[in-house]
């Protein structure tokens, strides 16, 4: 079938959630990289965690939640003034470089774009406005059905809200463990593999692995659609 729809993932996939290093950094010296590695981890297990209970809060609340438990793990002491730096931290995250260039040209050949994400309408809109991106992406956030990437559940939401088949959608993702739920879903799969990592043993091959998303602009095959 014909791909009509490119969908993102936006942590790690287009934005940066290690740019958030810089902030913690100057708030705890010495401790910005592992402040950022131990606050993705645990956000990651925290939202996975709620959607195995069955127990939906906002992403915003299990962002904060992560970044107590981190510094907790650290020892180490925050005011609100700092905790509340540090939450606006990620809504400033950094693009990926060939982000912005790449998107304006798929915006070229016709195909629609969405990017769909476990975050919320509040921390997605300050970042597609602040890297200039509204006019070329639109939004979808699993807020609307309170159900967490990888559940089926919140894949099936993205493909009714574009009212488009599975097998016309292109989803992508650095995250191997989002890639593992669209593909059983029944999307076709792009893994953004920019970390250069094996491919995880879950009996998941993605339909195409890129190092960036700037291979999705010398794809042949899907330039032909």
């Amino acid at each position: 079938m014909t791909i009509k729809a490119f969908v993102y993932d936006a942590y790690g996939t287009l934005f940066n959630v290690h740019s958030v290093t810089e902030k913690a950094q100057f708030h705890f010296k010495g401790h910005g990289k592992s402040i950022s590695e131990e606050w993705r981890k645990k956000q990651v297990e925290y939202f996975m965690l709620h959607q195995l209970t069955g127990t939906y809060i906002p992403f915003s609340e299990i962002t904060r939640n992560a970044l107590l438990y981190t510094l907790k793990k650290f020892s180490l002491q925050c005011n609100e003034e700092a905790l509340d730096s540090l939450m606006d931290a990620y809504l400033e995250l950094q693009v990926y470089e060939e982000v912005p260039d790449t998107l304006h040209k798929i915006q070229q050949i016709n195909i629609k774009q969405v990017i769909f994400s476990n975050g919320t309408y509040k921390m997605l809109k300050p970042l597609v406005k602040k890297r200039e991106l509204t006019d070329v992406i639109d939004l979808l956030s699993i807020e609307d059905v309170q159900q967490y990437k990888p559940a089926p559940a919140a894949y099936q939401y993205a493909q009714e809200t574009l009212a488009v088949n599975r097998e016309e959608i292109l989803f992508m993702s650095s995250n191997f463990w989002d890639i593992t739920g669209a593909a059983a879903y029944g999307f076709k799969t792009a893994w953004v593999n920019r970390g250069n990592l094996p491919l995880d043993v879950l009996g998941i091959k993605p339909d195409y692995i890129f190092s960036s998303l700037k291979d999705l602009e010398n794809e042949k095959e899907l330039h032909s659609l």
